[in-house]
């Protein structure tokens, strides 16, 4: 870790532990913990409270947006919703950056939220698929705020195959996932808007199962969090990762149905209440298929290593895509 990395990290500890015990109050907890630290995010626990240090370059307006709306009564049971801190330069409320000495944390805009317990990778028996299900269809019932920054869903997608074409020009690898790519529709390659009224919804725009907590930890009801990529867009691409490891031959055809039937059953508008739900998701599922696959020729490239089992089940599904017709290229891998 670089000292620009540790020193973001330190001020991240630091006002998770400030807001955790307040100055009376004795501490015996463990030292603030790094929960995960990437280019798009740099998070850390300290007791029940964890600080988030998110992407530089974000946009705050729209980052402050998304925020309030996690903060929205009407969102309560859904979204996790974030900590006020108290009003000091030292410990900012949602949405701003940090004021302090170290510019590697001023520099990027920092949330406070409470602690949930995450899902335990470890089990995969007891993955919360309905759990998940019922939240996005209720995610996707609430009318969103008008006007609300777009889903980022489309645009990670585009990030990562931009990523792909850096680290790998001109690699035989990459073609098929290129080629996958260019047979998408400009709305799901980020070029134009999500057409009419499917891009009217209130999405989560990244979901997969490390986006749920539950809280309060360790036995509270399931939530939503990260809201980085929350806005208006198709609830189809909330559908769209699982979907994509169905066709794969990464979910179990059991998890995936009860997925589907949970949502169904919760009133979801992404798919059709009955019946073939592949027309709607077709798109979607293709590009996160893309997307997934080219992030894995990223990680492949970086550790100077071949694509695991998991990783060539994504690059198998793009070439799939890259000669299949569109309905027919994300149906499940037989």
């Amino acid at each position: 870790m670089t000292s620009t990395e540790t020193s973001a990290v330190d001020d991240l500890g630091a006002l998770a532990h400030r807001l955790s015990h307040p100055a009376a109050t004795p501490c015996v907890c463990e030292a603030p913990r790094v929960l995960a630290d990437r280019p798009d995010g740099t998070v850390v626990r300290s007791g029940t409270t964890v600080a988030k240090a998110h992407a530089p370059g974000t946009d705050r307006e729209a980052l402050a947006a998304r925020i309030a709306v996690a903060a929205d009564p009407r969102l309560a049971g859904i979204l996790l919703p974030p900590l006020t801190a108290p009003a000091s330069p030292a410990a900012p409320g949602p949405g701003t950056a940090v004021r302090g000495t170290r510019p590697p944390a001023a520099s990027r805009p920092v949330t406070l939220w409470p602690y949930g317990e995450p899902v335990d990778p470890s089990d995969p028996q007891a993955a919360p698929w309905a759990d998940a299900a019922v939240l996005l269809a209720r995610l996707h019932r609430t009318p969103p705020p008008v006007p609300f920054p777009p889903m980022r869903g489309p645009a990670k997608a585009a990030e990562a195959v931009d990523r792909m074409r850096t680290a790998l020009p001109g690699h035989p690898s990459a073609l098929p996932v290129l080629a996958a790519w260019d047979a998408l529709p400009a709305w799901a390659r980020d070029e134009t808007p999500a057409p009419g009224a499917r891009g009217r919804f209130l999405c989560h725009g990244d979901l997969h199962l490390g986006q749920l907590v539950r809280h309060p930890a360790p036995d509270g009801p399931w939530l939503l969090i990260d809201v980085d990529d929350l806005g208006t867009g198709d609830p189809a691409w909330d559908l769209a990762r699982p979907a994509a490891w169905y066709a794969a031959g990464l979910l179990p055809p059991e998890d995936w149905l009860t997925f589907l039937d949970a949502y169904r059953s919760a009133g979801g508008p992404a798919v059709p209440a009955d019946g073939d739900p592949w027309p709607a998701l077709d798109v979607p599922a293709r590009a996160l298929t893309v997307q997934t696959a080219a992030l894995a020729l990223v990680k492949c490239a970086a550790g100077q290593r071949d694509p695991d089992e998991p990783e060539a089940l994504m690059l198998a599904s793009c070439a799939r895509i890259a000669t299949s017709p569109p309905e027919l290229a994300t149906g499940p891998a037989s």
